[in-house]
């Protein structure tokens, strides 16, 4: 029998934000037409919303939003002038954002290009200038320059996936100049933005994964500039808990050693993903949009709240082949993946994380308390034939007054984080016994009566 020991008097400080995505929900404000996930979306507590990838979107504005080159469209204009940029369907998306309760991440630059012929993620031809086209988006969206507004939008991003292809690759998808081009780039663009706005978080690159040569020389050319990144944003994509653990934990020991210590740890982007090509790929896509792909997003924020990382964001939201939350032709259907983003709020929405121990290789756990006192669980295992298993769930030092009420909401096939079990406690230490099928979330929720 697996045992998962929580005791609610050992507190560790907030539960993070470990349910953020990339992209926020589909919302139209012309009633016309209109489908959407909105109601959804608020619903789940999505903490923030990175803006990668949306260009790929017709509905958020597609082309004409978010990417650098897509609002300041004319680089022999003067990057001073109002008139130079198009900020019209981004401010929608913004809104929309906004308006389905996240806060924006912004990622400066451009989307991936997969197509034989690139066009927006080619170095710029002046990188003080691509700065200073960048300062005056911040300045748009956070101080009602040309006309914009002033959005808590506290964490900016330079570029994505910089080191994704090798200098001689012929196929560069992310930044099609060398890894010396973009460090002078970062260098450049951190500087500036950091001067102008010393108030909010500027950092990146959002790496494609932690590869040492190159973030040798990423965070060497960084010393050497005398500049400390507000936050370091990375990738990881994989189909074990502990390949996601095992990189959330060398990405903070990566940082330390060249000095970060203060710097934040950002997983941005990560997915259940058993490989990227042929039979394995379309049995990621399936497995992302089933219940065990919502099982691996459960035991991945379980496990993250308890290491050193301070945010983590699922890709994605946008509807997509990957997009695990929702529908993507009928975006207002949930599918299971979207549970446990709702099933973490309920324990984000409370004061404090608790101390969890775990008896187990495969049963993740997280806990928290405030006004409830509430614990998520989640039985994962990457082998599809694992068998049924029962979990004891020991629970110490509850605030028990006149008695709890304990609620059993259920994650499987059969159920949708549905009510399906109710005990009444009047002691302060009781068990809770959980038979589960591999891939089930539960949702356990202590209620003073």
């Amino acid at each position: 029998m697996d045992r998962i020991k929580v005791d609610f008097s050992k507190t560790l400080g907030i539960v993070k934000p470990m349910h953020s995505v990339n992209n926020g929900p589909v919302y139209k404000f012309a009633a016309d037409q209109r489908i959407t996930n909105i109601d959804h979306y608020k619903a789940a507590g999505i903490p923030y919303a990175r803006t990668h990838d949306a260009s790929f979107y017709a509905t958020y504005g597609g082309e004409h939003i978010v990417d650098v080159n897509m609002i300041f469209t004319d680089w022999t204009m003067d990057a001073t002038d109002p008139s130079a940029y198009d900020f019209v369907l981004t401010d929608e998306y913004m809104r929309v954002i906004e308006a389905g309760g996240a806060k924006v991440y912004y990622r400066l630059g451009s989307k991936i290009e997969h197509w034989s012929k690139k066009y927006n993620t080619l170095p710029p031809a002046d990188y003080q200038k691509w700065a200073v086209v960048c300062e005056h988006i911040i300045r748009h969206y956070t101080e009602g320059w040309a006309d914009g507004f002033h959005m808590d939008i506290e964490y900016w991003e330079i570029w994505n996936e910089p080191d994704l292809d090798s200098d001689d690759s012929t196929h560069k998808r992310c930044w099609g100049g060398t890894a010396a081009e973009f460090y002078e780039l970062y260098c450049v663009a951190y500087k500036h933005l950091k001067s102008c706005f010393p108030h909010l978080k500027i950092g990146g690159p959002a790496c494609a994964g932690l590869k040492k040569e190159w973030l040798d020389g990423f965070f060497s050319k960084l010393n050497e500039n005398g500049i400390v990144p507000d936050f370091f944003s990375w990738h990881v994509y994989g189909a074990t808990v502990e390949k996601i653990q095992n990189k959330i934990r060398l990405a903070r020991e990566l940082l330390d050693s060249y000095g970060f210590e203060s710097t934040e740890s950002i997983l941005n982007e990560w997915n259940y993903v058993k490989g990227w090509e042929n039979e394995e790929w379309i049995y990621s896509l399936k497995a992302e949009k089933s219940l065990k792909g919502a099982a691996f997003i459960a035991a991945t924020m379980c496990m993250a709240q308890y290491e050193k990382l301070d945010n983590l964001m699922f890709y994605d939201a946008r509807p997509c082949g990957m997009n695990s939350l929702f529908s993507t032709d009928f975006v207002f259907e949930c599918l299971k993946g979207y549970y446990p983003f709702y099933m973490f709020n309920q324990l984000y929405k409370l004061d404090q994380a608790v101390e969890i121990e775990r008896e187990s290789d495969d049963v993740w756990a997280v806990a928290a308390r405030g006004d409830e006192q509430n614990v998520m669980l989640t039985y994962y295992q990457d082998d599809d034939s694992a068998p049924e298993k029962t979990v004891k769930v020991e629970f110490k030092n509850v605030k028990n007054t006149n008695g709890v009420k304990l609620e059993y909401y259920r994650l499987d096939e059969s159920h949708d984080c549905e009510l399906v079990r109710e005990e009444i406690f009047t002691a302060n230490e009781f068990s809770a016994y959980i038979k589960m099928s591999n891939c089930t979330t539960y949702l356990l929720k202590i209620i003073q009566l």
